[in-house]
């Protein structure tokens, strides 16, 4: 409940800011040109201002605890091992964080490959043998060196855009039709609720989009992985995972965390099947 109103809260205070300065700027929620601008300010500044915080937005979200000196053995392993994963990948050192959870899981975050965060559950340093984590850090790793926070930033501010955009318009046409209003000018309920209708709509059908192409990094990030720990090691990772029921991780940290889904073969997952990701390595 904590990282869902964490989550609510923020993103309602990003909608209010840019709501603000929109109004600042004078620009009409009506023209065309309007819509357009409301539809890229909204769908890009609230995907980047979300990949900006998202460091901070995992740590209070999870509770996740960074590992600023090591104080046990574990530790200091976990962090000497992103460091040599981090140098061999040409990226800089990852912040390295535990967070509380029985789930065997992990993920990664961050605005640029240089300022990144790479966490594990407690339950993935119970649960997996030293090299079957390795490799899970290996993944995260990669995820970072891939950029893959950034690709995916962009394309969910172009796919928000189009939503937004989208549903204004055909909530404008509606709302003249049903008002005979063909301005579409002044403050509309109809307007209003319809908007909200079709980007309801239109961002579960979008969603399949953005899904498809966290499929893709996935296999990339595995193939990461076996460069630079060896296949057989992420293939073993991922075979543990298998065995494990899958993971609860929330929110934009569930497209980069390694989750064992015992079905994800459905269109909106952020995922592929654990048993294709294991195919793909072969």
């Amino acid at each position: 409940m904590k990282r869902v109103l964490l989550f609510l809260a923020t993103n309602l205070a990003i909608m209010v800011v840019l709501s603000i300065i929109l109004s600042i700027l004078g620009v009409s929620s009506r023209s065309y040109a309007g819509m357009l601008t409301i539809a890229a300010v909204f769908g890009f500044g609230g995907a980047f201002i979300s990949l900006y915080i998202s460091k901070w937005m995992a740590k209070k979200s999870t509770g996740a605890y960074v590992i600023d000196q090591p104080r046990s053995e574990t530790e200091h392993w976990l962090v000497s091992t992103v460091a040599a994963q981090a140098q061999k990948a040409g990226i800089k050192m990852p912040e390295v964080a535990i967070y509380d959870s029985p789930e065997i899981n992990a993920f990664a975050t961050g605005p640029s490959k240089n300022d990144s965060l790479v966490a594990v559950s407690s339950g993935l340093l119970a649960g997996m043998s030293q090299s079957e984590a390795e490799a899970v850090l290996a993944h995260e790793v990669s995820h970072v060196a891939n950029g893959d926070m950034v690709t995916l930033t962009l394309i969910q501010g172009v796919v928000n855009t189009f939503v937004i955009f989208i549903s204004k318009v055909l909530a404008n046409i509606v709302d003249g039709f049903l008002n005979g209003d063909e301005e579409g000018e002044g403050f509309s309920w109809t307007y209003m609720i319809f908007d909200l209708i079709f980007q309801i709509l239109f961002g579960f059908l979008a969603s399949m989009i953005v899904a498809y192409f966290s499929r893709k990094r996935e296999y990339a990030a595995d193939k990461g992985a076996a460069d630079l720990v060896g296949a057989h090691k992420m293939k073993a990772a991922l075979e543990r995972l298998r065995s494990n029921q899958e993971s609860k991780l929330e929110g934009s940290m569930m497209a980069f965390g390694i989750a064992s889904g015992k079905s994800v073969v459905d269109l909106f997952a952020s995922h592929p099947p654990l048993e294709q990701r294991i195919a793909a390595l072969s």
